[in-house]
C-alpha cells in the first residue's frame, strides 16, 4: 500500500504539472478563458483560502488512480506496458464525460470552458496511466 500512495503522489504531482501547463496553452489558445476563469460569479479568488484545494486535489486523484490501477491493470490487454497504462487512462476520462455534460448543463460557463477542463482530464488521465504502467507494473507485485 505504501508504494501505491507514494507513486499515486509522484501522479499527482505530475497531474498538477500538466495540468498548470495545459490551462497555459488553453489561455493562450482561447483568451477568453482567461477572462472567464476572473468572473467572480462563477469562480473564487485565488485569495480565498479554499483555492488551496485546487493544488491538492491531483494528489488525491493520484492515489485513487493507483489504488484502481493495482486492483485493474489486468483488464487493459495490452504486451506494451505504456500502451496498458494510457488505455487505462484513456478509460477513466471517458468515464469523467459525462460530468463534464452535466457541468456544462448547470453551470454558467461557456463550451470553450468545458472542452478546455474535458481535454485536461484526458492529459491528467493519460499521464496517471503512463506513470502507474512504468513503476506499478505488475500491480500483483505491490
Amino acid at each position: 500500500m505504501k508504494k501505491i500512495i507514494n507513486i499515486g503522489l509522484l501522479a499527482g504531482l505530475l497531474i498538477l504539472a500538466a495540468s498548470m501547463v495545459w490551462g497555459m496553452l488553453s489561455n493562450m489558445i482561447w483568451p477568453q478563458l482567461a477572462k472567464d476563469y476572473q468572473n467572480p460569479q462563477i469562480f473564487r479568488p485565488w485569495s480565498d483560502p479554499a483555492m488551496s484545494i485546487f493544488f491538492v486535489h491531483p494528489f488525491i486523484v493520484g492515489v485513487i488512480l493507483a489504488w484502481i490501477w493495482s486492483k485493474t491493470d489486468q483488464l487493459f490487454n495490452n504486451p506494451i506496458r505504456w500502451k496498458r497504462g494510457v488505455i487505462f487512462g484513456f478509460t477513466y476520462w471517458v468515464v469523467t464525460i459525462p460530468g463534464m455534460i452535466i457541468s456544462y448543463s448547470t453551470f454558467q460557463v461557456s463550451l470553450i470552458m468545458i472542452l478546455s477542463w474535458t481535454m485536461n482530464g484526458l492529459i491528467q488521465a493519460v499521464v496517471a496511466g503512463y506513470v502507474f504502467s512504468k513503476l506499478l507494473y505488475p500491480a500483483k507485485n505491490v
